[in-house]
């Protein structure tokens, strides 16, 4: 079981909105839509899409990293350096 075994209906909600506005993003394109109204939207996107990332990020952090520690060991550093691996991913984008 994931982190985000326990909010996975709501990430699908919000998965399946940001696909919406994705879907929008084209048609704002085929329809030659002013420019600045299309990177507007872009921005939108994108903080939603950061904001679910940060979501699994935290439920990950507080389940799967969060019991390896606790367990110790090898899997322990593992996870952990997962877990910095991928925040050092969003920080970049």
């Amino acid at each position: 079981m994931y982190g985000y075994s326990d909010n996975k209906d709501d990430y699908l909600t919000r998965l399946r909105r940001i696909e919406g506005q994705i879907r929008g993003l084209q048609r704002m394109v085929e329809e030659d839509t002013y420019c600045i109204d299309i990177l507007t939207q872009v921005s939108a996107t994108t903080r939603a899409l950061q904001s679910v990332a940060l979501g699994l990020l935290d439920d990950h952090l507080g389940h799967c990293v969060r019991d390896a520690v606790e367990s110790g060991g090898e899997e322990a550093h593992e996870k952990v350096a997962e877990a910095s691996a991928a925040i050092a991913r969003l920080v970049k984008s």
